[in-house]
């Protein structure tokens, strides 16, 4: 069963901002446009803007208690809906708890997304803000819902209701779940990186394979002492670039697990989490085997697994079956982790795809970009959909050759 979608609308506002203050939320059916729920408090002194967090707040709330799967948020606050997409800084110290508290609420359903709408489309909520702010300056009490007139609301299948699902698709709202960086909202200015979840990928240390240029995928292959010495470099700079770590994920192979674990180790001992969706490419007939044999021996299979991710080695896996599972390991640390860092810990494949969807970017990156043994890079991911690649195989911690 689907599951449901609710339309919060909030509002808050104060008398002399800051003054006395208070806030409003509708909860609604989003197909029958039926009232589900209301919220509305005094605030005692406060801005606007505390105000219309605190709304967006008990909306969330509600609509959680009513066991909502999926919200439309809707408000007339430009700075509160951009500052949840994470297109507008926080600057404000006072409206930053209230951010994360929200945040943590967005946490709880499936997928939130943000619009902002005129005033006069948030008649309800508003009327609601009003009556709080009347109670908090200690005036008569008016009635709070607005005289609406009755909304027409278009049957699921009709041309109206399509086209309005059209024109959302295309709105930039923010979106809780999916990464596809096509469709995040654009922006250039920072975004307020304690809103998203970092991960932290580092590839494993080096093996007798990496140095002798074989293909190595499911085959368990031990870090050589080289590989071994640039871990232990590597824990002391993932420490230091991130000290406040929430989990440490990684492949289930052991130059992986290794590699984690002494991470886990300079990060206070934080236990290591395996994720099998983060395990290497399946090379087939091509595991342990040469660049060379393998362009000598299955030259025309070669050409066609460069051509195509969609084309597998023998008797292995192909790189858009990896993509898949590295999405769903992704798409789960995001829900599990926002706000969060998380390291992960995994290998040369998975990491190129994972950096190839953060950049947007096309399968010939795959082939052009290279990532060392037990190099670091750095992804953010908001809520909405949008990324940050902050660095790309970092390796100047690794001892010298």
């Amino acid at each position: 069963m689907a599951p449901r979608v609710v339309v919060v609308e909030a509002d808050g506002g104060s008398r002399g901002n800051p003054g006395p203050a208070g806030y409003g939320a509708v909860v609604r059916d989003r197909d029958t446009g039926e009232v589900l729920a209301e919220r509305s408090e005094a605030i005692g002194t406060a801005t606007n803007n505390v105000a219309e967090y605190r709304g967006l707040i008990a909306g969330l709330e509600a609509a959680a208690e009513l066991g909502a799967g999926e919200v439309e948020a809707r408000m007339d606050s430009k700075l509160v809906v951009e500052q949840m997409c994470g297109r507008w800084q926080i600057k404000h110290p006072g409206l930053r708890p209230l951010a994360a508290q929200a945040a943590g609420l967005v946490g709880r359903f499936a997928a939130v997304r943000f619009t902002w709408i005129p005033r006069e489309r948030n008649r309800h909520a508003d009327a609601l803000a009003n009556a709080a702010m009347d109670a908090a300056a200690g005036a008569p009490a008016r009635p709070a819902r607005p005289a609406e007139p009755p909304r027409e609301v278009a049957a699921p299948d009709s041309p109206a209701r399509a086209a309005a699902r059209e024109a959302a698709a295309r709105a930039a709202t923010a979106r809780t779940t999916g990464t596809d960086p096509a469709t995040a909202p654009a922006s250039w200015e920072p975004r307020p990186s304690f809103t998203a979840t970092r991960l932290v990928l580092v590839r494993h240390g080096e093996t007798e394979y990496t140095e002798q240029r074989r293909y190595s995928g499911r085959g368990d292959v031990p870090l050589s002492a080289r590989g071994r010495a640039q871990v232990k470099a590597t824990a002391t700079r993932v420490a230091a670039l991130a000290p406040s770590v929430a989990a440490v994920v990684s492949s289930p192979l052991s130059r992986c697990t290794h590699t984690a674990e002494a991470i886990a180790a300079a990060l206070g001992g934080l236990p290591v989490r395996l994720d099998d969706d983060l395990i290497e490419c399946d090379f087939g007939a091509w595991e342990g085997r040469t660049f060379a044999e393998v362009r000598e021996g299955w030259a025309g299979e070669m050409d066609a697994w460069l051509a195509s991710t969609k084309v597998a080695p023998p008797d292995g896996e192909s790189f858009a079956e990896v993509a898949a599972r590295s999405r769903r390991a992704v798409d789960g640390l995001r829900q599990a982790y926002r706000g969060e860092t998380v390291v992960v810990v995994s290998h040369v494949s998975p990491i190129k795809l994972i950096l190839r969807d953060a950049l947007g970017a096309g399968d010939t990156l795959l082939h052009r970009l290279f990532l060392d043994a037990a190099g670091i890079s750095v992804v953010d991911l908001w809520p909405d959909g949008g990324v940050a690649v902050r660095s790309v195989n970092e390796t100047a911690h690794l001892p010298a050759d």
